[in-house]
């Protein structure tokens, strides 16, 4: 179990700089995401830590040991790939030993720490199977135990849930946390899945074109987005232009088109004045809807469209041309039939101030 370090780090390929300046810290044991659009950079950072790409700048450190120049096979990764990239003709026991065979470790020894990795991934009783007799699911736990078995200071997955259907990638999501934790693995997981971000991250990195835009725990990107960008890419917000009239230490007076809000304000973010144009950032799961009016944060309008899930009800919110999209759970107002006169509120501390 190692904190991981990175400063400045620069990777370019025929001239493209790919990485911008990445710099970043994993703490030891954590469970740490790369998340971020296609091209984002997240799979380049990772196989640069690997060591499969080297650096053009900068530092990369495992503990206080500065591994930037080290080769891949002395850097003692664990790495997980989405394609498993397990041999066909081997067994699964063979596939998990085949690591340690290469180092000459004893053979009794390799049985001990092939049996203890395969316990850990739940796969001992299918060690004698052939890759082509097992689930997608099956394949992966076997990857992950070729990766654990060899005692790795560190596990990078590389989009390891890719290849798998949505059942299975759910019931992967959590298994992975398990094993990393339980192993006590400091552990780098790319993907470009916002929810399998968010359901197993300590923290989480989102890169776009080469840069990192923003690192926080889930609830923190979720609830306290440093621009739109974050707001857009986590999950699904509403984004309205407005101006500030009045603003605090931590919060804003914003007037928009549609009704003013106050709202909160991130503390690193010092562009933001009285006067200043600036975005509203409000989840649809966090705009409520009533038949009268609130003390703040509200607006009238009208129900336009509305959708019906079962356990959940999507509407368009319609105000002077604006359409904020609202998330009801367990939906109430489906049965209305007056779609006028109808206003929509939201908590302060459901409101995000942004600057871009």
């Amino acid at each position: 179990m190692i904190e991981i370090k990175i400063n400045n780090l620069v990777k370019r390929f025929e001239g493209n700089t790919v990485l911008n300046r990445i710099s970043l810290n994993v703490d030891a044991g954590e469970l740490f995401f790369l998340l971020g659009p296609s091209g984002c950079g997240k799979t380049t950072l990772l196989r640069t830590i690997a060591g499969f790409y080297p650096a053009d700048e900068g530092q990369i450190f495992f503990g206080e040991k500065e591994v930037t120049k080290v080769p891949p096979h002395k850097r003692k990764t664990g790495m997980v790939f989405q394609s498993y990239a397990l041999w066909p003709h081997m067994t699964v026991e063979q596939n998990v030993a085949f690591g340690l065979q290469q180092k000459k470790i004893p053979k009794a020894e390799i049985t001990k720490l092939v049996d203890e990795a395969l316990e850990n991934v739940q796969m001992l009783p299918y060690a004698a199977r052939k890759p082509n007799e097992l689930s997608g699911g099956q394949q992966q736990r076997v990857a992950l135990a070729r990766a654990l078995v060899v005692r790795p200071r560190c596990l990078l997955l590389d989009e390891p849930l890719s290849n798998l259907d949505a059942q299975l990638r759910n019931d992967m999501r959590s298994e992975i946390r398990r094993i990393c934790k339980q192993c006590n693995l400091t552990s780098i997981y790319v993907t470009h899945d916002q929810k399998e971000a968010l359901s197993i991250a300590d923290r989480i990195a989102i890169l776009d074109r080469g840069r990192i835009r923003q690192v926080g725990s889930p609830l923190e990107l979720y609830k306290r987005p440093l621009n739109c960008f974050i707001a857009h890419f986590i999950g699904e917000t509403n984004i309205i232009d407005g101006t500030v009239i009045r603003k605090s230490l931590d919060e804003a007076f914003v007037r928009t088109k549609i009704g003013n809000f106050r709202g909160m304000l991130d503390s690193k973010n010092q562009r933001i004045f009285e006067g200043s144009a600036v975005k509203v950032s409000i989840r649809p799961e966090s705009i409520k809807l009533e038949s009268m009016p609130v003390e703040e944060n509200c607006v009238e309008g009208m129900i336009g469209n509305a959708t019906y899930f079962g356990e959940v009800a999507h509407y368009l919110f319609e105000k002077n041309g604006i359409q904020l999209r609202i998330s009801e759970l367990n939906p109430c107002h489906m049965t209305q039939t007056e779609r006028y006169g109808i206003y929509a509120w939201a908590l302060p501390e459901d409101v995000v101030i942004l600057s871009e």
